[in-house]
């Protein structure tokens, strides 16, 4: 059976949905209907409807003669199983990380999370004071979909799972993208992953709005769709009708709508507890990316453009 042959493992909020769909644009790239299947990192939470290794290879049977073969789940980064999972299962597999500014991505997933009912403490200070109780399993959401991803520093503090992919993969077969060149040239970024994924980088095709910040219009149905009991019931459907549907419930129940900004206090903190493991990252990148956490006065109340391309 075909298997994927490269993989975007994060990190959430940084642009991958825009890519996702970017690559499956692309005629000499296949990439399942279902993103996010979290079949790899057996120390994740699983995803309904489950997938045994037929089921999950499944998703790549219609790949056909595609050079690119991939599958995005961007919960990968921070399994501490994921990556020897993947490198085992695809030995010769690339991996593609986007990254973005931590304070911005862990509040806009806060807001995701917020829309998705993942997360029931709605004001995004509150939620990151609670880290330390759900640590120890307190004031978690009932059904909540990635428990890790409540620890929102944490998703935030990436260098060291960077280095967990350099070092299994080898920095050949790793494109990191920050977010902010996607943001000032998108089509660039595009070119230069399809040229890592080694197939014609000539091809042209906008990043669409997708992903963008979003509110439920209804909490009690937005609930129900992720609730234990729906999905169960749900995952009964064959797999494609089932995404089709659930997806379909979370388009109608969706409607645009802008994050508040972050209190300038509170950035600042974040900013000061960020800007370590920021300055670790620049030099295991070899670029400077401490503008990430150095004090700015402006005080962002809506995506530009160019961040609803890619989703914020």
């Amino acid at each position: 059976m075909t298997r994927p042959n490269f993989f975007i493992v994060g990190a959430p909020r940084c642009g991958t949905t825009a890519m996702y769909e970017f690559l499956r644009s692309q005629p000499d790239v296949f990439m399942p209907y279902r993103k996010e299947p979290v079949f790899f990192g057996s120390d994740l939470k699983k995803r309904q409807p489950y997938l045994d290794e037929s089921a999950y290879l499944g998703l790549f049977d219609q790949a056909g003669g595609a050079r690119a073969i991939g599958a995005a789940t961007v919960w990968y980064l921070y399994s501490e199983t994921a990556t020897n999972e993947i490198r085992q299962f695809a030995d010769d597999a690339r991996i593609v990380i986007m990254l973005r500014n931590p304070i911005d991505m862990i509040h806009s997933l806060h807001k995701h999370w917020v829309f998705s009912a993942n997360e029931d403490i709605s004001d995004f200070g509150e939620a990151v004071a609670a880290e330390a109780d759900r640590r120890g399993g307190r004031r978690l959401p009932p059904e909540t979909e990635q428990p890790i991803a409540l620890q929102y520093r944490w998703c935030g503090q990436y260098a060291a799972h960077v280095r967990r992919y350099l070092e299994v993969f080898g920095p050949e077969r790793v494109l990191i993208i920050i977010y902010d060149d996607l943001e000032t040239d998108a089509q660039r970024v595009g070119r230069r992953t399809l040229e890592f994924l080694g197939v014609d980088a000539d091809y042209r095709a906008p990043f669409d709005t997708v992903n963008q910040s979003k509110r439920a219009r209804s909490p009690r149905l937005q609930r129900l769709a992720h609730s234990r009991g729906f999905l169960s019931i749900a995952s009964r459907l064959p797999p494609r009708l089932f995404h089709f549907v659930w997806r379909g419930l979370q388009r109608i129940n969706m409607r645009s709508e802008g994050r508040p900004p972050i209190d300038p206090a509170l950035r600042r903190q974040l900013a000061a507890e960020f800007a370590p493991d920021v300055e670790e990252l620049s030099h295991l990148l070899g670029r400077d990316l401490t503008h990430w956490t150095a004090e700015v006065p402006v005080v962002v109340t809506g995506p530009s453009t160019a961040a609803r391309r890619a989703g914020r």
